[in-house]
């Protein structure tokens, strides 16, 4: 399929490489975003900015709770890719009350807009973060949910309401879980990011824990990927609705990505150990066969491979803003 496809939140991280992604295949993309200054707005609109000199690229400002918006948004739209949403864990301990309206209710209003628009292919992004703290790893799509931050409860109650629509208004709908996400473009406040820019300030590295926490850092193209896949699968069959794991199966500690970030920048870094955080899990790591199973997802790139280009694209980037 070819079509049209609507992506909420596609100026942010995920949303501005998943538009490239879907354009290159051929669709034609339609961008929903409020520019919301989670963090500089500027950011978001250099991505609106190249993505509008694509062709079959268009950009509708609005909130996914805003219906009017959501109407202008999914005219015409053959399938939604949902990224849209309140990011990060621990800011969510602090603002509970934002993060339900924009994540859940958020989700809610969504689904109704593609009721009222005759679109019943959706790409969820859900997140590991549902999971929460799991006795095994690497963990599968019927492990249960766990979550226990404010963020992770969102993501849960926004799976169950596509699964909601799914049953009682026969969607097919694709919960993407993803894991640990970097790559260029990446948030200012996500650790790799934050890492790099503290490395090469030659400031000192907070590092939360005593560096043995694991994540499954996955490659933001090898997570489009994954979008990509699941956009033809929501395309093709039946009402249903599965849940998938993105991710790259690979647990890593966190002083070891310190290591490769420090290495890559060619500098020494100077790490200040500092208490565990709340909401923290020790490890995540995917289960992805699944997803290789029924979207054709395969992660390609490696932390050792993927962290010195984020680094390389972070120094370019840097030099080019001052």
């Amino acid at each position: 399929m070819n079509g049209r496809i609507l992506i909420t939140g596609a100026a942010g991280f995920i949303g501005g490489h998943a538009c490239r992604a879907l354009l290159d295949a051929g669709h034609d993309v339609v961008a929903l975003d409020n520019l919301d200054p989670f963090y500089d707005r500027a950011v978001k609109l250099r991505t609106i900015g190249e993505l509008a000199r694509r062709r079959r690229f268009s950009f509708v400002w609005g909130d996914v709770r805003d219906p009017a918006a959501l109407d202008r948004a999914l005219h015409g739209v053959d399938a939604v890719v949902h990224l849209a949403a309140r990011p990060g864990v621990r800011p969510s301990f602090r603002e509970r009350r934002l993060y339900h309206s924009v994540n859940v209710a958020g989700t809610e209003a969504l689904l109704a807009g593609c009721r009222r628009a005759g679109v019943g292919g959706v790409v969820y992004a859900s997140s590991s973060s549902t999971y929460g703290e799991q006795p095994l790893a690497p963990v599968r799509e019927n492990a249960g949910a766990r979550p226990i931050s404010p963020y992770g409860v969102t993501k849960h109650l926004g799976e169950l309401r596509t699964r909601r629509y799914s049953r009682l208004h026969g969607f097919r709908v694709a919960a993407l879980r993803l894991f640990t996400v970097y790559g260029p473009s990446q948030r200012p406040d996500l650790a790799m990011h934050r890492f790099t820019r503290l490395i090469r300030a030659g400031g000192p590295i907070p590092r939360y824990g005593d560096g043995s926490s694991e994540r499954d850092y996955t490659h933001v193209e090898d997570i489009v990927r994954g979008v990509t896949a699941a956009v033809r699968w929501v395309a093709d069959g039946p009402p249903a609705w599965e849940a998938f794991n993105l991710g790259a199966s690979v647990g890593v500690r966190l002083d070891y990505v310190i290591e490769l970030i420090a290495a890559a920048a060619r500098m020494t870094p100077r790490v200040v150990s500092l208490g565990r955080r709340m909401g923290d899990v020790t490890r995540t790591c995917a289960d992805v066969s699944k997803a290789r199973r029924l979207l054709g997802f395969s992660p390609q790139i490696s932390v050792q491979d993927g962290v010195p280009a984020f680094v390389d694209w972070y120094k370019v980037t840097h030099a080019r803003q001052h």
